[in-house]
């Protein structure tokens, strides 16, 4: 078997190469290490085949497509204010690159397609736990891009019957996870805090829930979609359990500080998951006391990692207050 994983340097496609690799696949990873860390996959560099590419336009990257059987497309843009400040950047790397891996895809006649999308097209639900067919409500342009991203994925699958499946994942968090850029998710910001004695900065109170998803579950349904006979099929990826940032702290250990709660975020994030249970067997198998601990252990990845504080927090969400507090 002969699998590409666009963003195989990132924090998911690294672990998912890995477990490509353990199943005997050869193994294509194109990425423009805009995000992802060539430290992610020293390990394994000479097993794998690394084409440094910008996905966004076309070039000879598409060659390599030839002969393969699975495509994971995981390359993208993440986070919600660098969207808001850069929306173009955004969509050349989420929506743009996505057109061209279809169409790469779909040239070569691959056997599977499996796109990572994202929990942040539901903005913020109005159920919980939010089912596959709830309401559609971006608020910022990086939720809006991967979703345009799925609904190109949906019509290659309707029109030219590839066999694509589009994951939506939930608060994915592990070892690996990215370490510079912007200020984004909690897990890698406070684990820098925790490596400085910092405080940890608790958005609002801190009941707030997430449905914290650890990669290796993530890594586990991206091949059992690939697996499957499923088509033109969107899943929500979670962990079937919701969990307080509170609990994030109690787990890590440290102290923590309150800052201001921001607009656009829901209060809740909980993946239901009933689909993709049924339809290809997938269960969530790691805890988060397990999933904590597992990130404890390899707590150094995070050592040269930015150490926000307060006022640098404030610095850089500015945008989001200015454009989503409405």
């Amino acid at each position: 078997m002969k699998s590409i994983v666009t963003g195989g340097a990132g924090f998911i496609g690294s672990h998912l190469v890995d477990k490509l690799l353990n199943m005997g696949h050869e193994v294509i990873v194109l990425d423009n290490f805009s995000t992802g860390r060539k430290q992610n996959l020293e390990h394994v560099r000479d097993q794998i085949k690394l084409i440094e590419c910008d996905l966004s336009s076309k070039s000879n990257w598409m060659k390599e497509f030839c002969g393969v059987d699975w495509v994971f497309h995981l390359a993208s843009l993440a986070d919600i204010v660098p969207s808001i400040q850069n929306p173009e950047g955004y969509f050349r790397s989420n929506v743009d690159a996505t057109f061209y891996v279809l169409e790469a895809s779909r040239q070569a006649n691959i056997k599977r397609f499996v796109y990572s999308a994202s929990s942040s097209c539901y903005g913020i639900p109005d159920n919980y736990p939010t089912s596959e067919d709830s309401d559609i409500k971006p608020q910022y342009p990086y939720a809006l891009a991967k979703r345009m991203g799925e609904e190109l994925v949906e019509h290659w699958a309707q029109l030219y019957n590839l066999p694509a499946i589009s994951l939506r994942f939930f608060n994915v968090y592990g070892t690996r996870s990215r370490t510079s850029g912007t200020y984004g998710a909690v897990f890698g910001v406070f684990l820098a805090q925790k490596l400085a004695n910092k405080p940890y900065t608790v958005v609002g109170d801190g009941n707030q829930t997430r449905d914290f998803t650890y990669v290796q579950d993530i890594v586990s349904a991206l091949v059992a979609s690939a697996q499957s006979n499923q088509t033109n099929k969107i899943y929500n990826v979670g962990s079937d359990k919701t969990v307080s940032i509170n609990r994030i702290v109690e787990l890590l250990g440290g102290e923590k500080i309150h800052i201001p709660k921001r607009p656009g975020e829901p209060d809740c994030t909980y993946a239901n998951i009933s689909q993709i249970k049924s339809d290809l067997g997938w269960y969530p198998t790691i805890s988060i006391e397990e999933g904590v601990d597992k990130i404890i252990k390899e707590i150094d990845y995070w050592k040269d990692a930015t150490v926000w504080d307060q006022n640098s927090i404030a610095d850089a969400t500015s945008d989001w207050f200015k454009y989503l507090d409405k």
